[in-house]
């Protein structure tokens, strides 16, 4: 079996898919993208399939070994991200070839299913209790929302009050045992996140994601001293040397390696072993589509430190699209009692619709992340 061909194609709401074609007519997706940096990630895709052209898909190992180690500069969320769509796609077309899904290849099923959340909110917060309540009533057991806009590096208490406000509204209205986990995106710096992790402690928060930006990574043992809740961080790390500091400074109590940006299935499969013998949970980032989840959902079946998985249906981002729109059975990621079951089918375990990408492919536009400011003309963390 060879690798004879392939195809990217930009979709909404701000997706990238990647189809590998072999010689035997047995065909892999993966999703390699960075948001808001599409085309960079597909140039990047475009130099790196020139070498697999004509290689046989199933030595995944070695193609990830060349494809990382084959140039002098390594990592960073370009290239990483295109060898995750990469591998995951690899992955797709081993596991049709053999007739099982990729999770029996890594050492078979831990769990029949795995509790998922789902985002409320928006980029800037509003109406969280309400929303929180009709996730609850959908079946949902946790949720997930920004804690806050921007912040400066020292701001004004009558945010953090605000933010205090909203989590106490969602327990309220959803009562003490649903989840709930507390982005902070990366928006709030050192001395803000120390008073807010204080202060939202006693709504019992799942977790408090991204409180400062992964570069500052030395702040989180600051920060952690302020709090008992459980810190994760994780989406723009990659590879296993990405979250090696994180994971021996012992700060961290979730990751959250995204199989879209950390370097694929088996990468993050790694990272997840790592976490484990440091007794340090994983959820995986994946706010994306329906490639990254199933991609994310193999890692899931097979590890037993996974603890809830991100997914991103009805997510703010997701206007024009939605995760079940290009799956030909969008059955497989229903969701029952807050959890979805692990995809049975060959490969990744899901069914692309092609004629729906190709249509949709049509019509997409480029995604943009919106720039935000402070009162004073600064630039913000967005």
């Amino acid at each position: 079996m060879k690798i004879i061909d392939y195809k990217l194609y930009q979709l909404p709401p701000r997706w990238l898919f990647l189809k590998i074609e072999t010689d035997i007519g047995v065909c892999g997706w993966g999703e390699p993208v960075v948001e808001g940096r599409t085309h960079t990630v597909a140039a990047c895709v475009t130099e790196l399939m020139d070498y697999l052209i004509g290689k046989d898909p199933r030595h995944i190992e070695d193609h990830f070994q060349v494809l990382y180690r084959g140039g002098f500069y390594r990592g960073g969320p370009i290239l990483m991200s295109a060898i995750s769509g990469i591998e995951q796609a690899l992955w797709d077309i081993k596991g049709k070839y053999y007739h099982m899904p990729v999770h029996e290849m890594l050492g078979g099923s831990v769990r029949d299913n795995i509790q998922v959340y789902s985002w409320i909110g928006g980029d800037r917060p509003s109406d969280v209790g309400a929303a929180a309540k009709e996730k609850a009533e959908a079946g949902f057991t946790a949720i997930k929302m920004n804690g806050t806009e921007e912040m400066n590096y020292i701001d004004s208490y009558t945010k953090v009050d605000a933010a205090v406000a909203r989590v106490a509204g969602i327990r309220e209205a959803v009562g003490q045992d649903f989840g709930i986990g507390i982005d902070f995106h990366g928006r709030v710096h050192k001395a803000m996140a120390k008073i807010l992790v204080k202060e939202l402690e006693q709504y019992r928060p799942m977790f408090i994601e991204e409180p400062v930006l992964t570069e500052n990574a030395e702040s989180f043992r600051e920060i952690a001293q302020h709090t008992t809740t459980p810190i994760a961080t994780g989406e723009r790390n990659y590879t296993r040397w990405g979250f090696k500091q994180l994971l021996t400074d012992g700060v961290v109590d979730i990751i959250q390696p995204d199989l879209s940006h950390a370097g694929g299935i088996l990468e993050t499969k790694k990272i997840a072993a790592m976490a484990e013998a440091f007794d340090v949970a994983v959820a995986p980032h994946a706010p994306l589509g329906p490639i990254n989840l199933a991609a994310s959902l193999q890692v899931d079946a097979c590890t037993p430190n996974c603890i809830i998985q991100e997914q991103s249906l009805g997510i703010h981002y997701n206007k024009g699209s939605d995760l079940l729109d290009y799956l030909v059975d969008p059955t497989v990621f229903e969701y029952e009692n807050g959890s979805v079951k692990i995809p049975k089918g060959p490969g990744l375990g899901i069914d692309i619709n092609e004629e729906k990408v190709k249509e949709m492919s049509e019509q997409a536009e480029l995604w943009k992340n919106p720039i935000w400011r402070h009162a004073d003309g600064t630039v913000a963390e967005w």
